[in-house]
């Protein structure tokens, strides 16, 4: 076995670098991609105002399917919660002079997707219960991240309004994720064994 030398080690890690380089290029802007830090910002709120304005779409299925009294009630308030989101979005968008607009959010199409997927394949009872705690805390979690992100942007860009919208729906993502753990651990899951 051959043990490399200093200088055999320097020109594999070359070698290893340069080809690493050519897998791997920089992939070109679209036309119209955000050049400033408002462009990203104000595509990012048409993501989560598709987003928003789909879960309120999906949550009443999620509803119907449920068995569990404390999840049917967490997801009923969440409802009215996310028709209150779309709205301080508009909001939001106000403050910025422009028009909301949606732009398909495909992570959310892809949540909704998988909740839907759960719910076909899972008897109706407490397992589904679970699984749709499990596709709705994913949707929350995805939701807090957006919203955090959106929230720095705001006020990177001082744009104050929006921080206050955006920071009160952080919020209540927060508090509802929470709640569906509390609903998740008041032994629905272990009922679902």
């Amino acid at each position: 076995m051959e043990t490399k030398t200093p200088a055999k080690k320097t020109a594999a890690k070359a070698t290893a670098s340069k080809t690493s380089t050519k897998s791997t290029s920089k992939t070109p802007a679209k036309k119209g991609a955000a050049k400033e830090l408002k462009d990203l910002f104000e595509d990012s709120l048409k993501d989560i105002y598709w987003a928003e304005k789909a879960l309120v779409k999906a949550l009443p299925t999620m509803m119907k399917n449920a068995t569990d009294e404390k999840l049917k009630t967490a997801i009923e308030n969440h409802l009215a919660e996310t028709e209150t989101h779309v709205e301080r979005l508009e909001e939001c968008f106000k403050a910025l002079g422009k028009k909301a607009q949606a732009k398909k959010c495909d992570a959310m199409q892809g949540l909704l997707d998988e909740g839907k997927s759960i719910i076909e394949e899972t008897e109706p009872g407490t397992v589904r219960d679970a699984g749709i705690i499990a596709a709705a805390q994913k949707v929350e979690h995805y939701e807090i991240a957006t919203y955090g992100t959106l929230a720095a942007f705001a006020k990177v860009l001082q744009e104050e309004d929006c921080l206050k919208y955006l920071l009160e729906t952080l919020n209540e993502e927060k508090k509802c994720d929470e709640l569906l753990t509390k609903v998740a651990d008041t032994n629905l899951n272990s009922k679902a064994m």
